[in-house]
């Protein structure tokens, strides 16, 4: 192959129109919170074991191409449920990856998407082209993964990390009512850190972005704490810009 970048080789010939173009699918990294012996959730992402070429053993990300008259995330959306049964709520596109040589077979350009679900609501099913599917700690998934999916995570978990506090994406793991104590153990599972208290609950009231019910806990050996809801919507979250 040569080593000259496609602008120093200048525009396409009428030759090099005729070569095949590179094809074009979706890869979708979905985030979980899922629970521990511990007192705190951990972070977990899905992932499939390919039984076919290329990479045929290794886990990768969920996806596959996208069809005609699909939009991208049309495909993201139908290859996420019939890969592994699961169809979000939270959908957001994230990145493209187009190097030429990320896939083995041919030139393959992925426009990838992260997803964002709560633990237990959905039954996991492989599907065509996989064997199994499982959630893995993040951090911890079994390397190296097929095709640059090491990289698509890596990029996933930065841009949840960027949005989980202005976008409010943190509420997209929680029940609809929760507790301030609940909404910052999510918050301490995505960023990898522990976040202090009082000023979580100072930052969170002043922000405007959780609501009091009126209501408390049920069934509490101790004084039961305060429930909130979101005070936005799942549409407002996914017309927030981009990190």
């Amino acid at each position: 192959m040569s080593s000259r970048s496609p602008i120093e080789s200048g525009p396409p010939t009428a030759a090099r129109r005729d070569v095949a173009q590179p094809q074009v699918g979706t890869s979708v990294v979905v985030f979980t919170l899922r629970p521990t012996r511990a007192a705190h959730p951990e972070l977990a992402v899905l992932l499939v074991r390919r039984d076919r070429a290329a990479y045929q053993g290794r886990w990768a990300l969920p996806g596959g191409w996208v069809h005609e008259g699909y939009s991208l995330t049309e495909s993201a959306r139908w290859q996420l449920v019939d890969k592994t049964g699961i169809e979000p709520d939270y959908l957001e596109q994230l990145y493209t990856f187009g190097r030429p040589d990320r896939d083995p077979r041919e030139h393959r350009i992925a426009v990838t998407y992260f997803a964002l679900v709560r633990w237990g609501e959905h039954q996991l099913r492989a599907g065509p082209g996989t064997s199994t599917v499982d959630w893995f700690r993040v951090g911890e998934t079994p390397s190296p993964l097929a095709f640059d999916n090491d990289e698509i995570i890596a990029y996933g978990l930065r841009r949840l990390r960027n949005k989980v506090d202005y976008a409010h994406l943190a509420f997209q793991f929680l029940q609809p009512e929760f507790t301030l104590a609940e909404l910052r153990t999510v918050y301490e599972a995505v960023l990898g850190q522990k976040v202090d208290p009082p000023n979580f609950r100072r930052k969170v009231e002043a922000a405007g972005t959780v609501v009091r019910t009126g209501e408390r806990q049920q069934g509490m050996p101790h004084r039961p704490a305060s429930l909130y809801h979101c005070a936005i919507s799942i549409d407002e979250l996914l017309d927030a810009p981009p990190a």
